[in-house]
């Protein structure tokens, strides 16, 4: 029985064991331990950090895992800026920076390696990474900092160049790349560091050509003063020997002050605890982009043989000029031309019209005027696959003076390649469009007491009977008419306007007899009517905004949840009254209207003009229907960078995301 009570023990045991090694184990194949979320860690620098008197072109930095480099040319930053940038690479545990050109004589040179280096497993990237060495005996240690917002809605500006120049002269900006250099960081912060004694220029630059040099048109920032970077220490220094006197007992001291070869002697003398602080590490740059633009055509489009889109790089103050050729030899086509057999022309030679077309033809600039519509209405002219004209418009010099510009442009259209059966389908849609003008209005059950009433057709109107449009007004159970005279309302001929008296409450009726307008392709329209109702004033609410300390160059913006200008009004002695607003969230933004050309205008670098101030009501502002709200805009209640209020901020952030 003892023998059988062992084995049954044993038995026990080893089945124990079992089912233990299976519970841990029930997972298939290996588990592996927590994700590896460690960047990599730099074990050697060859020279060390901070290395001085080192003339070679190569730096070599150990690291405790395999690495591999990410997005290079936009995260290391290296100051002074290089022409040409150095080579740098990982292979293996190592990262290398060679550089390209020859190194200054006694100067620091910085490597900002922002998040470029990454383990080679799970990309964890190593951050705030920093390496300094000098050409020179010794190494510069100062700093500067600062925050660049936007100028005109005060949001931080990620990833801009912030450099200064020990150059004062406005030119350096334009002709000499920045004595040193760092790059913005998602919050808009940056920190210039390793700089030597001086004062220096601060400017920030989107750098679109990357010569570290002001291109106009590229966004900027400047700093009005001068900057003089300094060291401060904090907190008790028990003995401080410079020359033979000694100070004690001091609660700070400014190292700028003391004479450098003195300081560089005697450094290792302060014996206390002590904060070095740099300064100023508070520096506000407002980044604008210029009104100016590059002004230049960029292409046509024809994608239906009777209209044509003329495309430039920015809004045209005015239409620019065109003018007809009327033959075009054959070897002067472009190759996207198809071949004189292909068109429907004569052999030798590209006939574009026998008459000025440019007299028929309708132009309908876009809403910011950087795209003009040409509507030809010569039908000889629209049979033609390639018309040629010269144009002859406004287009920036090298200094963005505007200056006349006289380009050969073609329009050409190319027919879709499709079976006659589908052609035959689409000729006869096209014709049954073009059977009946087509048009729309704004006319409805909840029309606003500030709205206009307009027509709109899809293409230019060559002629409308006033008395063939009616507008009645609902009396009791019938509705009167009221005179009205119609008028058009903008160049391209395509929409018009029926001004009248709007009444809250009054119910209207608009009627369009058939015929009454007829575009520039002889199509009319048929017969029109609808109701529209105006909204009563107890739908809208009154918003009545004072200004502590009333400044009289002050406009007042309503901004929606997105940061867009909604309204904007002037102040005057009682204040801004926006009245008829929908019952919703509104923010508030106020500029101060310096030229007083009734809107927000940005800086000018060479009038060394900074943007017109902006500042924000820190709170949102619900409305209810039928109610009259009051607030004060103190612009001092709060400082500038706290003025903005959370939610748009957020948007911001989201927007970039």
């Amino acid at each position: 029985m003892k023998r059988n009570n062992c084995i049954y023990h044993i038995c026990f045991a080893l089945l124990s064991v079992l089912l233990v090694m299976a519970c841990a184990n029930r997972g298939v194949g290996p588990q592996g331990g927590p994700k590896d979320e460690t960047p990599p860690k730099m074990v050697k620098e060859t020279p060390p950090n901070g290395a001085v008197d080192y003339h070679e072109k190569k730096i070599e930095i150990t690291f405790d895992e395999y690495l591999q480099m990410n997005d290079v040319a936009n995260q290391v930053l290296i100051s002074p800026p290089q022409q040409r940038p150095p080579d740098v690479r990982a292979v293996g545990k190592k990262v290398t920076v060679t550089f390209d050109e020859d190194l200054r004589d006694s100067t620091t040179y910085t490597i900002d390696f922002g998040s470029s280096i990454c383990d080679n497993n799970e990309r964890n990237a190593l951050k705030g990474y920093f390496y300094a060495f000098s050409t020179g005996p010794e190494i510069d240690t100062l700093q500067i900092g600062g925050l660049l917002i936007n100028a005109e809605n005060l949001n931080p500006v990620a990833n801009v160049y912030v450099g200064i120049h020990q150059n004062h002269a406005d030119s350096a900006f334009e002709k000499q790349p920045f004595t040193r250099i760092a790059r913005t960081d998602d919050k808009g912060m940056f920190t210039i560091q390793n700089i030597h004694r001086g004062s220096y220029r601060v400017y920030a630059l989107n750098d679109m050509s990357r010569d570290f040099l002001y291109q106009p048109g590229e966004g900027i920032a400047m700093y009005d003063s001068l900057v003089t970077p300094t060291i401060r220490l904090e907190g008790q220094i028990d003995t401080l020997f410079l020359a033979d006197t000694v100070i004690a007992k001091l609660d700070s001291i400014r190292l700028d002050s003391i004479p450098h070869d003195t300081l560089g002697h005697y450094w290792d003398s302060i014996v206390s605890k002590t904060v070095t602080v740099y300064e100023p590490q508070d520096l506000l740059l407002f980044y604008f982009e210029e009104d100016k633009q590059r002004h230049y055509f960029i292409r046509c489009l024809r994608d239906e043989p009777h209209f044509f889109e003329l495309i430039f790089a920015a809004p045209q103050d005015s239409l620019p000029q065109l003018t007809a050729i009327p033959f075009l030899p054959k070897d002067t086509l472009p190759v996207a031309v198809d071949s004189p057999s292909t068109d429907s022309l004569t052999n030798d030679s590209l006939r574009v019209d026998s008459i000025r077309w440019t007299d028929y033809a309708c132009y309908q600039p876009s809403t910011h005027n950087d795209t003009i519509v040409v509507w030809l209405t010569d039908s000889a002219v629209i049979m033609q696959d390639t018309i040629a004209f010269y144009m002859t418009y406004m287009m920036t010099d090298s200094v963005y003076d505007l200056v006349p510009q006289t380009d050969t442009v073609y329009a050409v259209y190319r027919a879709p390649h499709l079976s006659d059966k589908a052609k035959a389908e689409i000729e006869k849609k096209k014709a049954q469009e073009k059977s009946v003008l087509k048009l729309k209005h704004n006319a409805s059950a909840s029309f606003e007491i500030y709205d206009s009433l307009r027509v709109t057709s899809p293409t230019p109107i060559k002629s409308f009977a006033s008395e063939m449009i009616h507008l009645e007004q609902r009396v009791d159970t019938i509705f009167k008419p009221l005179k009205i005279q119609p008028i058009m309302v903008d160049s391209s001929h395509m929409e018009v306007v029926i001004p009248f008296t709007v009444e809250p409450e009054k119910e209207y009726r608009l009627r369009i007899d058939s015929a009454a307008f007829t575009d520039v392709y002889n199509v009319c329209n048929e017969e029109l009517m609808s109701n529209l109702k105006v909204r009563s004033l107890e739908e809208y609410s009154t918003l009545i905004v004072k200004m502590e300390n009333i400044d009289y160059r002050a406009r007042i913006q309503l901004l929606n949840e997105k940061d867009k200008v909604i309204r904007e009004l002037p102040v005057s002695d009682e204040g801004a009254r926006f009245e008829n607003l929908a019952p919703t969230s509104y923010y508030m933004r106020l500029y101060i209207d310096l030229n007083g050309d009734g809107h927000w205008t940005t800086g000018d670098w060479l009038k060394h003009r900074q943007p017109e101030p902006v500042y924000y009501f820190p709170s949102k502002m619900t409305l209810r229907a039928n109610w009259d709200f009051e607030e004060t805009f103190d612009i001092n209640a709060k400082p500038l960078l706290e003025q903005k209020p959370g939610e748009l901020r957020s948007a911001a952030d989201n927007k970039k995301k």
